[in-house]
């Protein structure tokens, strides 16, 4: 009997200090972010001027990839080249690539210039280098005359003056001049 209970004990005491373990490991790599911040503003510059202002719930870095995710009520205010604030972007999500600072909104994005022009889509790309903003999917447009136009695909300057809807649809009522 005295040798059942000293069986019994190693047999326990080999699987409690055997290798393997019931912890579960996070594997490394670009998986998970390397940094995590929360109630942020980002800066994007051009020649030290301010450009664009992107304000976010929640931030994730990936060094690797040079890329950050923005996500909690991304709000992103546009600058001209005298810095004077020209349109407001607002979506669910954005990414930014950190080699060029190009950025891309996606979910419900919605973009209004300080003209009165505002525009609804999905997804929305902006070129930092050229400061155009465009899609391929579909757009809504409100304009300042109260014109409401709907289309496929759409590119802009940064500040929604200079805009064209790629495959526009709709009717209207207005004559030609």
């Amino acid at each position: 009997m005295k040798n059942t209970y000293w069986i019994i004990f190693f047999i326990i005491l080999s699987i409690a200090c055997s290798d393997k373990s019931n912890q579960t490991q996070l594997s490394k790599g670009a998986d998970y972010p390397d940094q995590e911040s929360w109630g942020v503003t980002i800066i994007l510059t051009d020649s030290s001027i301010e450009r664009a202002r992107v304000l976010s719930g929640h931030l994730e870095k990936y060094n690797q990839k040079q890329y950050i995710i923005l996500d909690e009520m991304v709000k992103v205010d546009f600058f001209d080249k005298k810095q004077n604030h020209v349109a407001v972007l607002n979506s669910e999500k954005a990414e930014v690539d950190q080699n060029s600072n190009n950025m891309k909104a996606i979910g419900d994005v919605i973009a209004v210039s300080d003209s009165g022009i505002t525009l609804y889509t999905d997804t929305l790309y902006w070129n930092a280098k050229k400061e155009k903003m465009s899609t391929m999917d579909s757009v809504m447009l409100t304009t300042t005359e109260k014109d409401t136009l709907y289309g496929i695909g759409f590119e802009s300057d940064s500040d929604l003056q200079n805009w064209k809807i790629i495959k526009p649809s709709g009717v209207t009522s207005r004559g030609t001049k």
